[in-house]
């Protein structure tokens, strides 16, 4: 809809000039996925067909274009990882597949395990959102981790087809991601330090890494690690081992003990209902299930040997995932977008893209008669709890929108609305209002034309919580809607003991 942005007026958009109903019906997204972890990199590169439902639109077919090579984490010294090399294979990557940045319309760069915790892995974040495309966005939640995992190794989808409860381990360098699947859907998730290269060696077995959570393992297993020192087959053995104990426990969910509470990045499943099926992906799958012979001088293949035994016992069927090393980054190129509804109101349009904006839920009441000064009220005590409330950055308020669309209630939302984020808005921040139903576009317009909001996005059909972070990207050519990337916190500091924790996607 970016014809003509004046004489539009930034009016409601129903629907986009030129368009054809066949053009409208169907939305075609072509999608990156970017996970840097800290064993491997590699890039996934989909096609989404999106169709419409009523004024939402679903995704009815995801198509994996191109998997790139698997590039071994570059590091310069212990603390960096090296961008200019990890630049140029994601250049020669997209050069491989025959896709510019320039075709990408949405995606998803993931630093994940101990990547994102290198001193330079924001910078790394930024760098590599500009260069690779125009809604390429950086995240590295641990619950968005463990979800891309289970999305892309085929666990959720193995979920829905058999009516088994599926719980898939993604085993990486530096974490395990844990998630139970039933019914095709995600219904808990964990994540716990543990992984292949928390303790890593050169060629001639001398140590060149340790992790936090590696001292931990070497303590527990009566080992003195020190960079420079060799470690014996026997020592990385007892490492392992220890390593599986706790992650078995962590897998069997409920009490544990505390030392295995502390090594959790995120709060622990519960005991039940048990899996029927399991499935192991990440980088250390290719052992686990004897896809490759090669050494990559870490804990992987020792890791997967000590877990096959320890399952060996456990009641649930043990079967191949739909894709084990790539599990993230497919994940990541396929299941990060949604669509918006077509009713959203935009003005001006040159608003768009907006990223890295944090979500507030406020708890509105949609009684029959809205209470302005109430939904000031919720939304000024939103702000409050996740110290927003001086508005230093924008913020998106998501509602969920019941009852009629009177203009007495849309009038007193709205007001409402905008007197609660005043503080926001008097910083020059657009307004940005995100609605579950059919209203985002009336919402808008009645925000521009009755209450005289200069600068606001006003979207629906998107389901959002609070703690989210989203990005909103240019409005879509053939459908007058924008996609929309749902991400988890960012960049976490705190290193071992985070139950309770809870981040989300």
């Amino acid at each position: 809809m970016a014809d003509d942005e004046e004489e539009q007026g930034g009016r409601i958009f129903f629907s986009n000039i030129g368009r054809s109903m066949e053009v409208e019906d169907e939305i075609v997204l072509v999608s990156v996925g970017i996970d840097i972890g800290s064993s491997t990199s590699h890039l996934a590169f989909s096609r989404i067909v999106l169709e419409r439902l009523d004024t939402r639109y679903m995704v009815v077919e995801r198509t994996l274009l191109h998997q790139s090579d698997v590039l071994m984490t570059p590091y310069r010294g212990e603390d960096e990882i090296d961008a200019d090399v990890l630049g140029a294979f994601i250049r020669a990557q997209y050069d491989a597949a025959g896709i510019t940045p320039e075709t990408i319309d949405t995606g998803a760069l993931i630093l994940t395990g101990v990547a994102v915790r290198r001193s330079n892995a924001r910078a790394i974040g930024d760098i590599f959102s500009e260069q690779t495309g125009k809604f390429v966005v950086v995240s590295a939640g641990d619950g968005l981790e463990t979800t891309l995992a289970a999305f892309g190794s085929g666990a959720v989808a193995r979920s829905g087809e058999t009516g088994a409860t599926v719980l898939n381990v993604d085993i990486g360098g530096g974490t395990s991601k844990l998630a139970r699947c039933a019914n095709g859907a995600i219904r808990n998730i964990s994540a716990i330090d543990i992984g292949a290269r928390i303790v890593a060696f050169d060629a001639d077995r001398r140590i060149t890494r340790i992790e936090e959570a590696g001292r931990y393992f070497a303590h527990r297993a009566g080992i003195v690690l020190e960079r420079g020192n060799v470690l014996s087959p026997q020592d990385a053995r007892k490492l392992a081992a220890c390593m599986v104990d706790q992650l078995f426990e962590a897998m069997t969910g409920g009490e544990m003990p505390k030392e295995t509470l502390d090594l959790h990045r995120l709060p622990p499943l519960p005991s039940a209902p048990a899996p029927d099926i399991v499935t192991i992906s990440g980088g250390v799958s290719e052992f686990f299930y004897g896809e490759t012979q090669e050494e990559f001088s870490d804990l992987g293949p020792l890791l997967a040997e000590a877990l096959r035994e320890k399952l060996r016992q456990w009641p649930p069927s043990l079967e191949h995932p739909a894709q084990g090393i790539r599990a993230t980054v497919v994940g990541a190129s396929q299941y990060t977008v949604q669509v918006s509804g077509s009713t959203i109101f935009v003005h001006p349009l040159s608003l768009l893209p907006v990223k890295n904006v944090p979500v507030i839920k406020p708890e509105l009441s949609f009684d029959e008669v809205i209470d302005p000064s109430d939904v000031a009220a919720k939304v000024k005590a939103g702000l409050a709890r996740l110290d927003l409330a001086a508005g230093e950055s924008p913020v998106a308020l998501c509602y969920e929108w019941q009852g009629s669309a009177s203009y007495r209630r849309l009038d007193d939302f709205c007001r409402g609305v905008i007197d609660g984020l005043s503080d926001v808005l008097s910083k020059g921040h657009p307004l940005i209002l995100v609605g579950d139903g059919d209203v985002g576009g009336l919402v808008g317009m009645h925000c521009k034309a009755e209450v005289g909001v200069a600068n606001l996005v006003s979207i629906d059909g998107i389901k959002l919580d609070e703690f989210d972070f989203i990005d909103i990207g240019g409005m879509l050519e053939t459908s007058g809607a924008v996609p929309v990337v749902i991400k988890s916190l960012v960049f976490p500091t705190k290193e071992l003991g985070r139950a309770g924790m809870a981040e989300r996607n």
